[in-house]
């Protein structure tokens, strides 16, 4: 896209449209339905292993797989219909609306095919099968920047939204066949229909991990709106630094796609010890996996940018502005990524609560708060300064009350092991910003940034014992004594 359409406002325009896809990927694949639908597989899966009648898990399919679908279908087509007046709300310093609503109308297609597939990835997740969902983004992204360079010339940048609709339908396709093979599994005694009707979903659960998962999303409506309203490009310069300084962030998140349903089960057998300890583990690996992405992206910001995307459209003036903004965004990656595990734990339990509510409530009311009073003075870093403040708000109030309405996790010891590779991330990313500006080539920089940021962290996150920087040394012996095995065998 940087390549195609640059930072102007045509991209600008497309990415009020993105909302509903970054909107619909949170609440229906990554957090919000998943949330829901993990424990409740996990817990038929249970009623299933200690010999319950019928089929648990394919009475809970049926009794509410079709009634998700049609509110799927019903809000997509709502959405599609209400498309100026969303992009007006959104959105309403834009030059050209009318492209952003034309764009909208295709992406409201992914609320039926984001859901579904947010469907089959739960259930898949929850009887351990990693590989189809794993594949979803994949196909979503192939069909996106086929899209693109198929239709861009004629199409402009709607061929990318046309691209968001069919990259959902392949979502789709590319998991029915697992699900299709687990729902298929021997059964128990009696029919599924005599079971059916007393397996349906939680509403109180779904309705607070959905608008838990609707509050998180929202601070990309706070961004959007806000930057909507300064020079054209500003909405692009936010979206391409998120997008790279969340990878790290993504990654360390990789390990609860795993865990939860780990936990979800612990918690379905009643070993909350067992619970407990699998979430403190991925805190303190999650944590430094974060970390050590979030040093890497405030030294070497610049050159990360300018590698990825300076070229066609995507002026030096693009690159300088968007690394000022993915270094402010940074500084939010671990309250991020603390709130990703947190809030697995509160819900891995499968009840409703309402507290990581409240706590995300909070942290969205300090962004807009921060952001209005930012974007003055400081602009685009200025919101992306009260998006970072208000998500390590949120982290902050989850850590705290998590153990008294979740998994019983200890707060003290794990606050303590927190501080050990924050330490280590600090002296990281000055030396490594100092090491990347020496070369003048970007991909040199990089390189040499990267690597002394990658060795100071690791040898001081050793030095203060920091778990989760053990745990990934102990990996990383493990990988090269198989790899050597493997190659001199």
């Amino acid at each position: 896209m940087a390549r195609l359409f640059g930072a102007g406002q045509d991209t600008d325009a497309f990415l009020v449209a993105w909302t509903v896809p970054e909107f619909a990927a949170t609440l229906l694949i990554e957090e919000g339905l998943a949330f829901a639908l993990i424990p409740a597989f996990s817990a038929a899966l249970a009623r299933r292993a200690q010999g319950a009648p019928g089929d648990p898990v394919r009475s809970l399919a049926a009794g509410t797989l079709p009634r998700l679908a049609l509110a799927f279908t019903a809000v997509g087509a709502l959405l599609a219909l209400a498309a100026p007046q969303f992009v007006a709300v959104l959105a309403p310093g834009l030059p050209v609306p009318s492209l952003a609503v034309d764009c909208t109308r295709l992406t409201a297609t992914c609320v039926l095919t984001f859901g579904l597939a947010g469907y089959c990835s739960a259930a898949l997740r929850a009887h351990r099968r990693f590989l189809a969902p794993a594949a979803i983004y994949v196909v979503h992204n192939i069909g996106i920047v086929t899209a693109m360079y198929a239709l861009g010339g004629h199409w402009g940048v709607r061929s990318a939204a046309f691209g968001v609709a069919a990259g959902g339908c392949l979502m789709v396709v590319i998991q029915l066949p697992s699900l299709v093979r687990e729902l298929r599994r021997p059964s128990g005694r009696a029919g599924v229909k005599a079971a059916a009707a007393t397996q349906p979903l939680d509403v109180p659960l779904l309705a607070t991990v959905l608008l838990f998962a609707l509050c998180r999303q929202s601070q990309v409506l706070i961004e959007r709106f806000l930057a909507s309203g300064l020079p054209a490009g500003a909405i692009s310069h936010l979206n391409y630094a998120q997008k790279v300084a969340q990878l790290p962030m993504t990654m360390s998140l990789m390990l609860c796609t795993v865990t939860f349903p780990v936990v979800a089960r612990a918690l379905a057998d009643g070993d909350t010890e067992r619970a407990r300890d699998r979430v403190e583990r991925d805190l303190a690996l999650a944590a430094c996996l974060v970390l050590l992405g979030t040093a890497a992206v405030v030294a070497c910001a610049p050159e990360l940018v300018g590698l990825l995307f300076q070229r066609g459209a995507f002026t030096a003036q693009d690159t300088a502005a968007t690394a000022g903004v993915m270094r402010v965004y940074a500084l939010g990656l671990l309250g991020q990524t603390l709130t990703g595990v947190l809030v697995r734990a509160c819900f891995s339990a499968g009840r409703a609560t309402w507290y990581p509510v409240a706590a995300m409530t909070a942290g969205i009311i300090a962004t807009s708060w921060l952001g209005a009073w930012a974007v003055g003075p400081w602009g685009v870093e200025g919101i992306a300064a009260a998006n970072a403040a208000g998500i390590t708000l949120t982290a902050v109030l989850l850590l705290a009350g998590t153990g008294r309405r979740g998994v019983p996790i200890r707060t003290g010891p794990v606050l303590r092991e927190l501080s050990r590779p924050l330490r280590a991330a600090t002296v990281a990313a000055v030396a490594g910003a100092q090491a990347a500006a020496l070369p003048s080539a970007p991909l040199v920089g990089l390189a040499v940034g990267g690597a002394t940021v990658t060795v100071v962290f690791l040898l001081l996150g050793r030095a203060l014992d920091a778990q989760g920087c053990a745990t990934v040394l102990r990996s990383v012996r493990t990988l090269t004594r198989r790899l050597t095995h493997a190659v001199l065998r």
